[in-house]
């Protein structure tokens, strides 16, 4: 099998993964939002809520292409997570036109995505 279509296959299956991570992520805050409107939970709670569904989303990204790659898959995990990430900072740029959050909380997030998806990878 030639090198490029060997690439454009990983390509392929790096979707799939981060397709399923955000296909999580939209039921995970769904259910987040119904907690947050039968609970009236608080700003802490929802803040944390969310950001373990980033770890859930990119965890189960990182183990899908982790099960996919066979070898490196610590590495496809990290690669994973970055999508995720830089998806997520595009979209959330491109509705607010600016970053939401403070440095630090944008930093924390973009570990959280990279180090859920290496978890998940390792654990493939």
């Amino acid at each position: 099998m030639d090198k490029k279509l060997r690439t454009d296959m990983r390509m392929v299956q790096m979707m799939k993964a981060l397709l399923a991570s955000y296909v999580v992520t939209g039921v995970l805050l769904v259910l987040l939002a119904a907690m947050l409107f039968w609970q009236n939970l608080d700003e802490s709670k929802v803040s944390l809520g969310i950001k373990v569904v980033y770890f859930i989303s990119t965890f189960l990204g990182g183990f899908i292409m982790g099960k996919i790659a066979g070898q490196r898959r610590y590495l496809w995990g990290i690669f994973v997570g970055i999508c995720y990430f830089l998806l997520l900072a595009v979209i959330s740029f491109g509705i607010y036109r600016t970053f939401q959050g403070s440095t630090a909380n944008i930093f924390m997030i973009c570990l959280l995505c990279v180090g859920g998806g290496m978890f998940g990878g390792m654990v493939s």
